[in-house]
């Protein structure tokens, strides 16, 4: 990133030591970059740093102490930011606490330090938030190279490719930030995205998620309705328009809603849409009119969705039309969406980061229509609270039986969940064998790696879905395909 480019540190008699507990999460690690480059001195600690945000800690010569423990906050630092993840009992939070150390969250410290006199774009929604931020930071990024002022400050929960990084700090008016419904600290059980207070909005899913906090689809969409509750009459809402729960949310905005997607009645009416292996076109209407013909190289219908939502929020804060054409055409992912890891022996291994059965879904759909002839897999590690659950376990199994080969690994920590809420991948496997599809379990990546890597062959595509590191089965796969080959 060059220097240049940034917007002006924070003057000297004004910069702080500010310490980060629970640093590795993704947005506390874009956090930490942001507060540096604004000119604070960041420190942080994690009970073990893992990639890819330990590298790009790093990469920034962000010191990160681990494991959790007092020592790592002497000297005193002047502000503690306690993470999501963090509940009492943890050391570092006992000692904050006892000496009375100044506290605050993410999302608070993210509206004092960078929201605030900015023009604030918010990404929400079930699904699609970090590819739909990073499509709309593009796009901003193209447009100002003509127009200065737009140039995008952002907080992504990804890294985005077209920058390599999931933060920047320009001087342009737009901050931009993906708008997580997840709650914001053990202090504030709301959700993250209440900080905000977005002068414009994407809302882009509302389904029942997050199953360690939210009762129920009722409790999901009472925090999207507060959010929009909180835009300005003068702002603006996008929202998908095939989507009941959607439609419940934004039903009493004080601001303007406009709706994209396939309907007759979208504002935003995407028609024509065509893929061509990993790229998509489509035709955009604004209102009745013909507006773009815009093409992504991507595959897949929810991201086009994602790009549509994008260009009407930017078109509709004044970015040209030329701009986001072009921003499109060259928008080049995030990292662990759809992400190629290796082709080793004409076996292509895709890295998505899989949460819910929704985001399964689009993803095996996206992979269809990507690779036409291929043999599917789909490699699952429940990780995400969701679906360590059963709560979606019909809708799982749907979502899996688009693939030709369904590898199961054991629930991850399933300890932690009650038996009761407890998903049991065994029953899924029944039930897909039940259906006709081939399915299988293994309690481990090695097992996983052991069993499935002597039978791929030259055109098949595995999918590896998983929020977490799998333990390290991105790297091990192609690496045994690759030591069979040899043999």
């Amino acid at each position: 990133m060059d220097a240049a480019t940034l917007a002006p540190q924070t003057s000297a008699d004004q910069r702080k030591h500010i310490h980060l507990i629970g640093i590795c999460g993704t947005a506390m690690a874009s956090l930490a970059g942001l507060l540096q480059l604004k000119g604070h001195r960041v420190t942080g600690s994690d009970q073990a740093a893992y990639p890819p945000m330990s590298d790009l800690l790093r990469s920034l010569n962000i010191p990160v102490a681990e494991p959790f423990g007092e020592r790592n906050l002497e000297p005193r630092p002047d502000l503690v930011v306690i993470g999501n993840a963090l509940s009492r009992g943890n050391a570092e939070l006992e000692y904050v606490l006892d000496q009375r150390i100044p506290f605050t969250s993410m999302a608070q410290l993210v509206r004092e330090e960078f929201v605030v006199g900015h023009e604030s774009l918010v990404v929400s929604g079930t699904h699609g938030k970090t590819t739909t931020t990073s499509m709309l930071a593009w796009i901003y990024e193209v447009a100002s190279r003509t127009q200065p002022e737009l140039a995008p400050s952002f907080l992504i929960g990804g890294v985005a490719e077209n920058f390599g990084t999931s933060f920047q700090l320009r001087d342009g008016r737009p901050f931009l930030i993906e708008g997580d419904e997840y709650d914001t600290a053990f202090f504030d059980k709301g959700p993250k995205f209440m900080h905000y207070f977005p002068d414009a909005l994407i809302l882009t899913h509302v389904e029942f998620d997050h199953a360690d906090i939210y009762r129920d689809l009722d409790a999901v969409k009472t925090a999207f309705r507060r959010l929009v509750n909180l835009v300005p009459r003068r702002g603006r809402i996008i929202a998908f328009d095939n989507a009941p729960n959607v439609r419940d949310c934004v039903a009493n905005a004080f601001c303007p809603v406009e709706f994209y997607g396939f309907g007759e009645d979208a504002h935003w009416r995407v028609s024509e849409m065509t893929h061509d292996g990993g790229r998509s076109e489509w035709k955009l209407s604004c209102g009745d009119e013909p507006w773009a013909t815009l093409r992504l190289p991507m595959a897949g219908e929810h991201n086009a969705l994602n790009a549509t939502a994008a260009a009407a929020l930017a078109a509709g804060q004044g970015v040209p039309v030329e701009a986001i054409v072009e921003a499109l055409e060259t928008f080049q992912s995030v990292k662990r969406r759809l992400e190629i890891r290796a082709v080793v022996n004409g076996v292509t291994i895709i890295d998505d980061f899989a949460h819910h059965p929704t985001a399964i879904r689009e993803t095996l759909r996206a992979l269809r229509a990507a690779y036409p002839l291929a043999r599917l897999w789909a490699v699952l590690e429940p990780r995400s609270n969701t679906l360590r659950r059963n709560v979606f376990e019909r809708e799982l199994c749907e979502s899996l039986s688009l693939a030709d080969r369904v590898v199961l690994a054991g629930v991850f920590k399933s300890e932690t969940i009650p038996e009761g809420e407890r998903l049991h991948p065994e029953q899924l496997i029944v039930s897909l064998a039940e259906q006709g599809h081939e399915a299988a379990l293994y309690a481990h990546a090695d097992d996983i790696v052991d069993a499935i890597a002597p039978e791929l062959g030259s055109g098949d595509v595995v999918a590896i879905l998983s929020n977490g590191g799998f333990d390290g089965i991105y790297e091990k796969l192609p690496a045994r395909i690759a030591a069979l080959c040899r043999q």
